[in-house]
């Protein structure tokens, strides 16, 4: 793959495409020299935005496509995820660090999304998210 300052891939709402934007997490992050610790928090919250697209927007559905894209953005590197699902608010969501939803197995993806970005985005009713983590000198 060769890195540009923007790459767009679509694919289809499988499981095994979390691993496909991994990939192109890793590549770019090493164009982009990240160090370790951003490039973690880089990592968790785009597989975390792709993860709720696939599962939670698309349903799993392999007939529906997930829009992956990046942009380097006034010294930003932006992700943006897209589905073609439903759509959600993402501001009613449950508060997971909230006593009683400790136990719960799931629902932390858009809480961790929120915690290891610079910014975060949400349009078309959740169906798209933008994810921003500024570029430091390394």
């Amino acid at each position: 793959m060769t890195i540009t300052d923007t790459r767009s891939v679509t694919f289809a709402s499988v499981k095994e495409n979390v691993n496909l934007v991994e990939k192109f997490v890793d590549e770019i992050c090493q164009y982009y020299s990240i160090g370790d610790e951003n490039y973690g928090n880089i990592l968790v919250a785009v597989t975390e935005a792709v993860s709720n697209a696939i599962y939670h927007g698309n349903r799993l559905n392999p007939d529906k496509s997930v829009r992956f894209f990046y942009e380097n953005k006034e010294n930003n590197l932006c992700f943006t995820v897209q589905d073609e699902g439903n759509g959600y608010n993402p501001d009613t969501l449950p508060d997971p660090t909230d006593p009683q939803n400790i136990e719960v197995p799931h629902g932390r993806g858009v809480f961790l999304m929120r915690q290891l970005t610079d910014d975060i985005k949400f349009h078309d009713d959740g169906r798209r998210v933008e994810l921003y983590f500024r570029l430091v000198n390394q």
